[in-house]
């Protein structure tokens, strides 16, 4: 099969690899039909990701049909159609247990980061039973591929752990998939405000018409003082950091108000300076997350019925084999005018 192999920072290729087979009893072989690029990717391809190695196939979203399963899969079978969850979970270990699939003993995050991944024409997947999801007929599989990852990220990194309230101010500090994943199901508890702050205009303006109360150009004013000129000098009742990067971290300490939230969902590859000689006083909560996918089922319902519509944030199509300029679309996005992008296995 094609699959596009990551072979270190700034090195990548698409190219023959050898069609995943059953490992395990508990394992699927799963047909690619459509998978997408991650923000997460490309901070594999600058190298922030060191767990991933020369080789690796990248890539941990999409929607397939199942070609083959192991004999103790019991959920699913030859022909079904499903959601790939970036996060592998095998249900039984005290991390599943306790809800944070992120830690399985034997999965989390390991698709395209500690195994072959879905940037490929087939994907290997272990824990089938609890790592994929049945789609319904008629449904849309590009809505869906949203709900691998960019959905349950923004949600239970972002909104759940920031504890977005009716009536509270947020900022979502990164204009991105995962921070518009963030805007649109923060929209659930009716935040009175939700300034979206980044340095793309197109980006901002999409945001916009999203639902964001307030945009503001970070590269073009100054954002703290915008934001405290909003909140009577108070500062934001949750801030979300959706990027990754120092810079927008430290924003993120800067606008918080006392007794605030604080809610990290950017993959960090560099550290980042903690402020606590202004935070050590105001009662701020901060947290960190990696997706654990528990809100997958829910967020599922919340798409079919059209309480959301994720489609919105896809901007882009290209056929699989054209990953390549997918990735150059992708990461160029202020240029291209990017969100999302969809690759279609035809």
């Amino acid at each position: 099969m094609k699959a596009l192999v990551y072979h270190g920072p700034g090195k990548k290729a698409w190219e023959e690899k050898p069609k995943p087979t059953v490992q395990k009893s508990t394992d699927a072989v799963v047909k690619i039909l459509k998978t997408t690029i991650c923000g997460t990717d490309l901070h594999i391809m600058k190298g922030d990701v060191p767990a991933v190695t020369d080789g690796r196939i990248i890539g941990h979203e999409g929607v397939g049909i199942v070609e083959e399963t192991g004999s103790s899969v019991s959920n699913f079978k030859k022909g079904d159609h499903v959601i790939i969850s970036c996060i592998t979970s095998c249900g039984k270990c005290d991390y599943c247990k306790r809800g944070m699939y992120s830690h399985c003993a034997d999965g989390g995050w390991i698709l395209g980061n500690l195994i072959d991944g879905t940037q490929a024409e087939y994907v290997r997947i272990p824990h089938a039973d609890n790592s994929l999801y049945p789609i319904t007929d008629g449904s849309d599989e590009e809505a869906l591929v949203m709900l691998s990852d960019i959905l349950p990220t923004g949600f239970e990194c972002g909104v759940l752990n920031g504890q977005v309230k009716p009536g509270d101010t947020i900022a979502i500090v990164g204009a991105g998939p995962i921070g518009m994943a963030v805007l649109l199901t923060s929209q659930f508890y009716t935040p009175a405000e939700i300034i979206v702050i980044d340095t793309d205009d197109n980006r901002l303006h999409v945001a916009k018409t999203f639902g964001a109360t307030h945009i503001i150009n970070s590269g073009k004013e100054n954002a703290v003082e915008k934001i405290m000129n909003l909140t009577n000098n108070k500062g934001v009742d949750v801030a979300i950091e959706a990027v990754g990067i120092p810079v927008t971290f430290e924003l993120c300490e800067a606008i918080v108000d006392a007794g605030g939230h604080i809610a990290n969902i950017g993959v960090h590859g560099k550290s980042v300076s903690l402020h606590l000689e202004t935070l050590w006083s105001k009662n701020i909560t901060i947290t960190t997350r990696l997706v654990d996918t528990v809100t997958t089922p829910m967020l599922f319902k919340t798409v079919q019925s059209k309480k959301i519509q994720p489609k919105q944030l896809i901007t882009h199509h290209f056929k699989l084999d054209q990953i390549l300029q997918a990735y150059d679309t992708f990461g160029n996005a202020a240029k291209e005018k990017a969100l999302k992008v969809i690759l279609t296995n035809e």
